[in-house]
């Protein structure tokens, strides 16, 4: 009967040891289990430029890729910019066009007839004079026509030779800034996805009048996905900056590996959320975690995600 005795009292302090590590475990477990819920980081797309909006290109909820289009602004003035500073840089870089060129070189042979004309008449003239038949204000005359029509030779000449070459070194660096302003200028009236993301909301309709920096689309990316939770005083002192935590959300077909990448260094008397009346009046301190970008998809912003911090 004394062994039966000692056996059940065994039996006893073998269960309430048992009993004890369970609720000791349960309660070390308890301290690594917060409650928080997922945000995201949107992205707005805008331009600097005013206008109204002719093309929306993507709709909520859709998923796009990196450099996706997203929106187009009216642009017709700016294209037609864009037109003229081309070809005004092809017109430098080549010089005058052949008809230009044509009309010079037929002025020059006029001219060039011209001064031969004036020639002969200043010899015969001369002449003419040492005869003294003609008076010396005629042979003047004569002398100034001849120079006139020499001067008009070589500036016919010397516009033909400029003509043909193209502008100066200046005057084209000049022209490619002025295209270069039309294309940044026509590059504003649109805009792509940087990144592929989530279509998060569209803010307004093809054929509204879009202010200059005003956001047409907002754009959820998986990297800008993270998770808020808070904790208390005690608890805070035990966490460090990569520390590694486990997500878990329902309906989430696994649970979500993250770490933590910032730690609030100013407490907080009480959560935006509250979740169960233990968490209010609470000093507590505002984590934030990011999951992997495969990871993050599985959240979506405003859920409720219970975090467990892995020690």
């Amino acid at each position: 009967m004394t062994n039966s005795l000692c056996s059940s009292r065994s039996g006893k302090v073998a269960l309430a040891f048992l009993l004890t590590l369970s609720l000791t475990s349960c309660e070390d477990d308890d301290k690594n289990r917060f409650q928080g819920y997922a945000e995201g980081e949107y992205v707005y797309v805008a331009t600097s430029v005013a206008g109204r909006l002719d093309k929306l290109m993507v709709s909520r909820g859709q998923t796009v890729g990196a450099n996706a289009p997203l929106f187009e602004l009216e642009h017709e003035n700016e294209t037609a910019e864009v037109q003229q500073a081309k070809a005004q840089v092809e017109d430098l870089e080549t010089g005058k066009r052949k008809p230009e060129l044509d009309v010079l070189r037929d002025q020059l042979t006029q001219a060039v007839t011209a001064a031969n004309l004036s020639t002969t008449q200043l010899a015969r003239d001369e002449q003419q004079y040492k005869a003294n038949a003609i008076s010396k204000a005629q042979l003047d005359t004569s002398r100034s026509t001849y120079s006139s029509a020499k001067a008009h030779v070589d500036e016919l000449r010397n516009q033909l030779k400029t003509g043909e070459l193209p502008a100066r070194d200046k005057q084209i660096r000049a022209a490619e800034a002025a295209l270069a302003q039309a294309e940044w200028r026509l590059s504003q009236k649109s805009a792509n996805a940087a990144q592929s993301a989530l279509v998060f909301d569209t803010l307004f309709v093809e054929g509204e009048w879009v202010p200059a920096g005003t956001p047409v689309v907002s754009l959820l990316p998986p990297g800008n996905i993270k998770v808020r939770f808070f904790v208390s005083e005690e608890t805070v002192g035990r966490l460090k900056a990569a520390q590694a935590i486990t997500i878990h959300c329902d309906g989430c077909a696994k649970e979500v590996p993250a770490q933590i990448n910032y730690i609030s260094p100013e407490s907080e008397f009480t959560p935006p959320i509250i979740y169960s009346n233990e968490t209010r009046s609470k000093l507590v301190f505002m984590i934030e975690a990011r999951p992997k970008v495969g990871d993050a998809e599985l959240l979506h912003p405003g859920q409720p995600v219970e975090v467990r911090v892995n020690e």
